[in-house]
């Protein structure tokens, strides 16, 4: 990996996030250069986000929520986010299109007495407070700032403290409201959506001086044992297989990837692909140095199995989930191009290539294989705009 094209900067940070006027209070940025020759390529980048987003918002229904699939909030606050951020502004103008009000009214019809934003009949709290939470900030209305900092403060009571399962202080979950205790411990997606959410609201009019933040020292000690790496991770589970060495796991001492059996008898969980850009973007939002050894194995490891044929270590499972994670995570590390077997590939058009290809006549996207609701074409082009955009705003 070339070190000039892995720069950690406020701009890169700012490029993976929505731009409302309370985002610009929160992070002053300069505009990313454009590059003239990518002025065509760019333009079909735009349609093609153009042609997601139309379907998106012919999913809308009446009362605001999108899609068929009405279980989560923050399935309808996806598509909100994804129309946010969209190049040209048409869904963010003042004032606000209709659609985008009514989005925003049903996503505040799940606003609890405890300040989080999910349906207590289906849980999964802080994951839909949090995904409602930044849908919800980016509507840029000061009516919300009660509700935004009420969200806030849910989020950050969320993380876990002196809890028996090893490793997993400091992290935080699905939340427990309605939900297995299985998805109440931390998990590294769940604390990724989590810091998303907290450092793109933090330093706003929602952020006042005396709300407790989280603690973000213990955030990031949480990220790292979730890091196969040896000597950063105290933990007995880690590997230096360099198979696996720098990637990440689901939470320490679990994988979806499942194991790998070692000469020896010794077994490596293994890294996969979706769970290392949360990693590598849970350690950007928490401030880690940019020159810290964690954040340089993640980059070596995901360099290393850059593909966009599958999730690394899980196929077709969350595929579309990893091309989000993989534009968001490269674009705030700065990272214009990669060392992929001695050839520099240039990941930005490459992702947009391939998600151009896999875009269906109507304008969606849709993974035959439907873990993690990837069936759901609405959840899914919701994935593909978001990263679109941020592919169009980086070349």
């Amino acid at each position: 990996m070339k070190r000039r094209t892995f720069i950690l900067t406020a701009t890169a940070v700012a490029a993976v996030i929505a731009t409302s006027a309370f985002q610009r209070k929160a992070i002053a940025v300069e505009p990313l250069p454009k590059d003239e020759k990518n002025v065509s390529f760019r333009n079909e980048i735009r349609d093609v986000i153009t042609r997601g987003l139309d379907y998106l918002a012919k999913q809308q229904n009446a009362d605001g929520s999108f899609g068929a699939d009405l279980t989560h909030p923050a399935l309808s606050a996806l598509p909100l986010i994804a129309l946010q951020r969209e190049p040209t502004g048409r869904f963010s103008t003042s004032p606000q299109p209709e659609m985008m009000k009514k989005g925003y009214t049903y996503l505040r019809g799940f606003v609890q007495p405890d300040g989080g934003i999910y349906n207590p009949q289906n849980g999964l709290a802080n994951y839909n407070t949090s995904v409602a939470l930044l849908a919800i900030f980016g509507a840029d209305e000061p009516k919300d700032e009660k509700i935004i900092r009420n969200a806030r403060a849910y989020v950050v009571g969320q993380q876990a403290s002196g809890l028996a399962q090893a490793g997993t202080d400091g992290g935080i979950g699905y939340g427990t409201v309605g939900a297995s205790p299985k998805r109440g411990h931390p998990d590294l997606d769940n604390t990724l959506i989590a810091l998303e959410a907290l450092k793109i609201t933090k330093g706003t009019i929602a952020d006042k001086p005396d709300a407790k933040d989280l603690n973000w020292q213990a955030a990031i000690d949480f990220v790292t044992r979730c890091q196969n790496l040896p000597g950063a991770n105290k933990m007995d589970w880690p590997s230096g297989d360099p198979a696996n060495k720098g990637g990440f796991v689901y939470y320490p001492g679990f994988s979806n990837a499942g194991k790998t059996e070692l000469e020896g008898g010794k077994v490596a969980l293994r890294s996969y692909g979706s769970m290392s850009y949360a990693g590598l973007m849970s350690f950007i939002y928490a401030d880690l140095a940019k020159d810290d050894p964690r954040i340089a194995a993640a980059m070596e490891w995901l360099q290393k199995n850059y593909t966009l044929d599958e999730n690394p270590g899980l196929e077709m499972q969350g595929y579309y989930y990893y091309l989000h994670l993989m534009a968001k995570g490269l674009a705030a590390s700065g990272t214009t191009t990669l060392d992929v077997k001695g050839k520099q590939v240039d990941w930005r058009r490459e992702l947009a290539l391939r998600l151009m290809k896999l875009q269906k006549p109507d304008g969606s996207w849709a993974n035959p294989e439907p873990r993690w609701k990837e069936a759901n074409p609405v959840l899914v082009s919701a994935y593909c705009t978001m990263a679109l955009s941020i592919i169009y705003q980086q070349l």
